[in-house]
């Protein structure tokens, strides 16, 4: 028996569209040297952006988000002389402000309703405005600041872009999933640093990667 009414319901018409989101959420980027976790930090991101409805349920996401984010770096220096038998710390407080322009592919799959789940892939380009180093001195031996500054390791605030320490791009590739009901959104994902962001580095050969979490909230528009 054919029933064309019963086929035009099962089917879903594919129209091009446009949804604009307003994004707030958490980041956690942290700084990796040769494997290792170097420093972590905590912070906020905000902005909006744009999904182009694909046929099958895909999507692509694109936008402009900022983030700011805060952490401590504590580095222990010392030379071998009688003075200095104590720890000595030069503290790094770091502020670090990002313009992200994500390029998402997102997959989703109706649960029940308005309740769908979400599973999102891509590159991000992340461009960095400011990353400012508060350095504190007041865990340094005046012999071990004197070495220092004369090894030319920086020992007042400053950018650390501006000094040529870090290039301002980062380039990251994401993976993540989560849920949407009606125009809210919630996901949750991680993002892999692709290219070394070290532009001068005091051991030969270092190079450092950002990667980091994310959790963000977005309404629909």
């Amino acid at each position: 028996f054919f029933d064309p009414t019963r086929k035009n319901q099962s089917t879903e018409e594919y129209q091009f569209a446009t949804q604009w989101r307003l994004q707030l959420g958490y980041v956690q980027p942290y700084h990796r040297t040769q494997d290792t976790a170097a420093l972590y930090m905590h912070g906020i991101r905000l902005g909006a952006t744009v999904d182009f409805l694909l046929p099958q349920r895909f999507s692509l996401q694109t936008g402009a988000l900022l983030s700011f984010s805060y952490g401590v770096n504590n580095q222990h220096w010392g030379i071998n002389t009688q003075e200095d038998a104590q720890v000595n710390i030069l503290q790094h407080n770091l502020l670090q402000l990002q313009l992200t322009i994500p390029v998402r592919a997102y997959y989703n799959i109706k649960v029940w309703k308005d309740l769908n789940f979400l599973f999102f892939a891509g590159p991000q380009l992340n461009i960095g405005l400011t990353n400012y180093d508060i350095v504190n001195t007041d865990k340094l031996s005046p012999s071990t600041l004197n070495w220092l500054q004369q090894e030319g390791v920086a020992t007042t605030p400053h950018d650390r872009y501006v000094n040529k320490q870090l290039y301002r791009t980062n380039i990251q590739m994401g993976v993540g999933a989560g849920l949407e009901w009606q125009k809210y959104r919630l996901v949750a994902g991680y993002d892999f640093g692709l290219n070394n962001i070290l532009r001068t580095s005091a051991i030969a050969n270092q190079k450092m990667n950002e990667w980091g979490w994310i959790c963000t909230f977005s309404y629909k528009l």
